[in-house]
């Protein structure tokens, strides 16, 4: 056995083994089940062309050939699909042009193999060496082109993933694109030399096993790094304008064609192989070195050490911020374009927007995390961050002291041990603290100047007047959205009015029809419904007058227990209760039961008949807690932070939206609050905080 078969042999074993690896884990999807065949393809064709150059006998020679040449030819589909889907975030929603590009990758290249399956087998199945030779013929270099322009197109959308990430995202896939990156530009270097010689050319099956080899090392090394993480990229159709797969594709085609001349002329093939192989192994170091951000970071530095001027030019800086924040209109959107714009200025990986919200934060956007990631990190969602209102400028949390900075450490853990020290930017507008960014991973662990600490903060209070003129505009919408609601009033009333008179109109008839039953029966339907539309009515309207309450010294406990059993005969579902509140609370007891009445059924439509409610109470330091949890629908977390407590927003087929919004009005009425967590599929916990030692008002 050759070397070069015992190299092929290990490349489609080690290929075999990532496929399986990919196939095992548990959660699949379309780009990991395009990952998982393409390399068992890779690693099938690898064992076949070793199979195929190791046999001595024609007709198995001509068995292995057959299957080796079907096999390649199912790479380009799987492999143009998979690169269509990677970390793509609208993978799901491919364009129906998409679509026909993988179905042409599929079929016309595997129709070509199989309908021309003799022409394409070597004209001499045993030839000197164990060599085996690709004739000249249509057919070949039909599919030798179909190949190459496959390997073309699938660097360039993975090209397109990888530069539409950002930080630590474009980190976790780094390695997953170079190693794909160097096996597809072997399939380049070898398709290139099929098509260019004319009289036949030597299959380099151990330039690819080699490039196989290395290609699964580097999958490898990301598999150890982030599990083969697949990221939500958007890339956009500019990308393709300066793809650098197009330029280092392109250019290496013109020195290997300029080459292949020059052996056409001289008829001297002897180095022409070597020098190929060189000038593509040049290109993919470049290729690699240009995706380098360390690289960049030094060219930078020396940049601007030999050639000083400002560091930065913030004529452009301040385009890219005011550009930014115009296209923003909603504080999730604003948060991630200033993440985005913080990580490229000053080349940071990890940059993570934090908001003040009361005296806590709130996730806003990172480039390193996901929304669930982060919330993982903070331990206490009610963790108290009323110190941060001080900041007033950037600080280095490494260097910096206080029981804020130990928590802001905590938020922010870095990557990286060379990534530098961390800082923490405040978002302040005048003297409101809008929230923070922490910013750490900064490539090379590169220490800021006293000139980055004055744009930083520069950039924060831009983002932070963005930030309060969202705030204040959906201040004002909620205010045009209350006066509407009281405007809404004047339809119920109407309602009602047509309720009397639909009641005064019965009574007047009455008396005349009474003897009949069957006017008697639809008296009696018809004053039922009418009363309970009223009841409804009723108690919408409740929401539009300012509450007063009748606060008294109130059982919790008891007024639990009384909600529970009033609702026994509409619940249908599972409660479960754990009262073990001790001391009395000082409210209104007919306001807040209707908040404990609207929490329960509303967790009762939430689970369905097969689902379980729990409420508890409970004392937290000088606060009564009541909790209603279920594991039902969930709600998402757009929904919790800008619909849950607006009049009119609701999830249910046939409600009006109006619950919440009342329950929230008496909380706040006894100087309490209510805090929502929800997962979509999950469940929802609703957790009212009522103080103990103050006096209500």
């Amino acid at each position: 056995m050759s070397p070069n078969t015992i190299l092929a042999f290990v490349a489609g074993a080690f290929s075999l083994a990532l496929a399986a690896i990919a196939a095992c884990r548990t959660k699949r999807s379309l780009a990991t089940w395009c990952f998982s065949v393409g390399m068992l393809i890779f690693g099938l064709e690898s064992l076949f062309g070793a199979m195929w150059s190791d046999a001595v006998i024609p007709e198995k020679a001509a068995f292995w050939g057959s299957l080796t040449l079907i096999a390649k030819s199912f790479f380009p589909g799987i492999w143009i699909c998979f690169s269509l889907t990677y970390s793509r975030g609208n993978a799901r929603s491919l364009p129906s042009r998409s679509r026909l590009l993988v179905v042409a990758a599929v079929l016309i290249p595997v129709g070509i193999s199989v309908i021309f399956r003799n022409q394409l087998l070597p004209a001499s199945l045993i030839d000197s060496d164990s060599d085996s030779w690709v004739r000249s013929h249509a057919a070949a270099r039909m599919l030798n082109g179909f190949q190459l322009v496959s390997a073309v197109v699938i660097l360039m959308n993975l090209e397109r993933t990888f530069r539409s990430a950002v930080g630590t995202m474009q980190w976790r896939i780094k390695f997953v694109v170079i190693g794909l990156g160097i096996i597809f530009g072997a399939q380049i270097y070898t398709a290139s030399q099929a098509l260019l010689f004319s009289n036949g050319i030597l299959v380099l099956s151990s330039i690819d096993s080699v490039a196989l080899l290395i290609g699964c090392a580097l999958i490898v090394i990301a598999f150890r790094r982030s599990g083969f993480g697949e990221i939500d990229v958007y890339p956009s159709h500019a990308v393709l304008r300066t793809s650098l797969t197009f330029v280092l594709a392109g250019a290496y085609l013109f020195v290997v064609g300029v080459l292949a001349e020059v052996v056409a002329r001289t008829g001297k093939a002897d180095a022409f192989q070597l020098q190929a192989l060189i000038v593509l192994l040049a290109f993919a170091g470049l290729a690699v070195a240009l995706l380098s951000n360390r690289l960049r970071q030094k060219i930078r530095s020396l940049v601007s050490r030999h050639f000083k001027r400002p560091q930065h030019d913030f004529r452009r800086i301040w385009t890219r911020v005011t550009h930014s924040m115009s296209s923003a209109f909603g504080q999730s959107t604003m948060c991630a374009a200033a993440a985005k714009l913080i990580s490229e200025t000053f080349n940071v990986l990890s940059v993570s927007i934090w908001l003040l919200d009361e005296d806590h934060l709130a996730f806003g956007a990172s480039t390193s995390r996901s929304a669930s990631e982060a919330n993982a990190v903070l331990q206490d969602p009610q963790q108290n961050f009323a110190s941060i209102r001080m900041l007033t400028k950037p600080l280095d949390l490494e260097k910096a002291k206080g029981a804020h900075v130990e928590a802001l450490k905590q938020i922010s853990l870095s990557q990286f041990r060379t990534g530098g020290n961390r800082i923490c930017v405040p978002l302040c507008a005048g003297s409101r603290c809008m929230g923070v960014a922490i910013l750490a991973d900064r490539v090379g662990g590169t220490p800021y100047t006293v000139e980055e600490f004055d744009l930083l903060k520069c950039v924060g209070d831009q983002v932070a007047v963005g930030l309060l003129n969202l705030q204040l505009s959906d201040e004002i919408t909620r205010g045009k959205e209350l006066e509407a609601f009281q405007a809404m009033s004047a339809f119920f009333v109407h309602d009602l009015k047509n309720a009397a008179s639909t009641l005064s109109l019965t009574l007047n008839n009455l008396p005349l029809h009474f003897d009949d039953p069957v006017f008697r029966k639809d008296v009696l339907r018809g004053i039922g419904e009418t009363a309970d539309r009223i009841n409804q009515l009723i108690n919408r309207l409740t929401a539009l007058r300012r509450l007063e309450l009748n606060l008294a010294e109130v059982d919790l406990n008891s007024l639990v227990d009384d909600a529970v059993k009033g609702l026994n005969g509409t619940m249908n579902v599972k409660v479960v209760k754990d009262l073990c509140l001790q001391p009395k609370v000082k409210l209104d007891r007919d306001q807040f039961g209707s908040v404990i009445n609207n929490l329960l059924l509303n967790a009762r439509d939430a689970v369905g008949s097969d689902g379980e409610v729990r409420i508890q109470t409970a004392k937290d330091d000088e606060w009564a807690i009541v909790s209603v949890a279920d594991n039902g629908c969930g709600m998402t977390p757009e929904f919790v932070r800008s619909s849950l407590f607006r009049p009119f927003q609701t999830t249910k087929k046939k409600g009006l939206g109006i619950g919440m919004f009342q329950s929230k009005m008496i909380v706040e009425a006894h100087h309490g609050r209510i805090l929502v967590k929800s997962e979509p599929t999950v469940g929802t916990t609703f957790r009212i905080m009522l103080p103990l030692n103050h006096q209500t008002a």
